[in-house]
């Protein structure tokens, strides 16, 4: 597993902006939820259209996560032949911005896939658009080599550049966390908020 992957979205996410973590429409197909983490490989899809994240799985280097643009719940993106020649390849999740098919195959071999949803008909392959551009994903702006993490709380992008401070911040805040007892956390929890009740004006 990548080393990333263990540092869970939550943790991320206090040293992010809403902005970058996608909508709760984008979560695992199946359960229980994957822990998944790698650059992104960004991917255009036209609604209908699923030519490029087909094209994508023999161009996407291992570790990636796949992220597609497309926008359409009507056809899938991909299906289980897809997504096994993907896992096969290394590529380490899809997290799409539409739906796929044969779930049940998906699931039995354990391929992450972050999405929308399934749908029994695939889309088209017609339209080809170029790969690695800036992609909308649930919302989130992703560029090539973003770190995209993804796990049962939901998906979220970390900008290239933030990456370093970002993993590291929520690293130290996790090990803080994990050595603290409950008992402790509770008496710390309570004081904060009433301190803020306090400051609000509350008399109870």
């Amino acid at each position: 597993m990548n080393e990333n992957a263990t540092v869970p979205t939550t943790a991320l996410a206090d040293f992010l902006g809403r902005e970058q973590v996608m909508d709760l429409g984008i979560r695992s197909l199946w359960a229980p939820s994957p822990s998944v983490a790698g650059p992104a490989f960004t991917v255009r899809c036209p609604p209908g259209d699923n030519l490029m994240l087909h094209a994508a799985i023999y161009r996407a280097q291992p570790g990636s996560v796949v992220v597609v643009e497309s926008g359409d719940v009507d056809l899938a993106l991909a299906g289980g032949n897809v997504c096994a020649v993907a896992q096969r390849r290394g590529i380490a999740a899809f997290v799409l911005d539409g739906v796929i098919r044969d779930l049940g195959e998906v699931r039995a071999m354990g391929f992450p896939v972050f999405a929308r949803g399934v749908v029994p008909i695939p889309g088209g392959k017609k339209v080809v658009t170029p790969l690695g551009g800036p992609v909308r994903c649930g919302g989130v702006l992703v560029n090539a080599g973003d770190l995209v993490t993804a796990d049962e709380d939901g998906v979220l992008v970390v900008p290239a550049a933030q990456q370093e401070d970002v993993l590291r911040d929520a690293r130290a805040k996790r090990a803080k966390e994990d050595a603290q007892s409950l008992d402790d956390w509770e008496a710390a929890h309570r004081a904060r908020i009433e301190e803020i009740l306090a400051a609000r004006g509350s008399q109870g």
